[in-house]
């Protein structure tokens, strides 16, 4: 059996150190055919899959495994899910199971959180119902227990383990949502941008060593603001990267100072060019 093991767990990890070794470690992996075939040729996407990973806990090729980008969300297979779960130090137990018949079955899952009370969720053939997933072509027909029961696993393990999943829903509860339109979706396919907290090289300790890593990583950013198109891109993707903002400052506010000059630039050319279509 497989087991989920934490990255700090990993005696041995491939998991890379630096920007550079991230970028040739992506490289690699985007060239064997033994990854997902949707990662295969994207090193942009192993890239941002496997520190969506580490945010989580699942070592680079754990990540590549379980997470997936569904409707430009990050989520992760309900199986690696609860295995995150039960690896919580604070998880005690879990219980699942189906209750009712026909129009009247539910799937039913209680989590217990160390030092707390049963926690239970359960989603009904009703709420998929209203949901519109009753009956919809694909695993609802195929196997609409089992997609009962991941439903109410999600909730439930969501509601008492946030601090597990960092917010990342189920990726069968993801693929049942409708794409949001209004949500900029900032496409990573040739230039990769790191989705959550920085890796080693951005860091606070960050010294002389890591200079060359940390202009790479000014070029990065300066072409991916270049890609963005409008304004509502432009501002998401310069608020999902603060947290390297504030963590490289205090070692090299120029370079923060350069990435948010080129967004800034960005914005004032969109703006210019709204004005002159007007």
């Amino acid at each position: 059996m497989n087991a989920i093991v934490p990255v700090s767990a990993q005696s041995r990890s491939l998991a890379p150190s630096n920007f550079q070794e991230a970028m040739r470690f992506a490289d690699m992996l985007s060239n064997s055919t033994m990854v997902p075939k949707d990662f295969q040729g994207k090193p942009a996407n192993i890239l941002v899959a496997v520190q969506w990973g580490a945010e989580v806990g699942l070592g680079p090729l754990q990540a590549l495994q379980n997470i997936a980008i569904i409707n430009g969300r990050p989520s992760i297979w309900g199986d690696a899910a609860l295995a995150l779960v039960q690896g919580h130090p604070a998880y005690e137990s879990h219980q699942e199971s189906i209750r009712g018949e026909g129009d009247a079955m539910a799937g039913v899952c209680r989590v217990k959180r160390r030092g707390s009370e049963w926690h239970e969720a359960v989603f009904t053939v009703e709420d998929a119902k209203k949901a519109g997933l009753w009956g919809k072509s694909g695993p609802w027909q195929q196997y609409p227990k089992r997609m009962l029961q991941l439903r109410a696993r999600g909730f439930a393990i969501r509601d008492k383990f946030a601090d597990a999943l960092r917010g990342v829903i189920t990726a069968e509860e993801a693929a049942d949502m409708p794409a949001d339109a209004s949500r900029p979706v900032v496409e990573l396919t040739a230039t990769p941008v790191i989705a959550a907290q920085p890796w080693p090289m951005l860091d606070p300790n960050m010294n002389a060593r890591n200079a060359k890593d940390a202009r790479q990583w000014v070029q990065w950013c300066e072409a991916a603001v270049k890609k963005l198109e409008n304004a509502e891109a432009v501002v998401a993707w310069r608020n999902e990267m603060q947290p390297h903002f504030e963590a490289l400052e205090a070692t090299d506010a120029a370079a923060v100072e350069k990435v948010q000059g080129a967004a800034q630039d960005k914005l004032d050319t969109l703006a210019d060019q709204q004005g002159d279509a007007e």
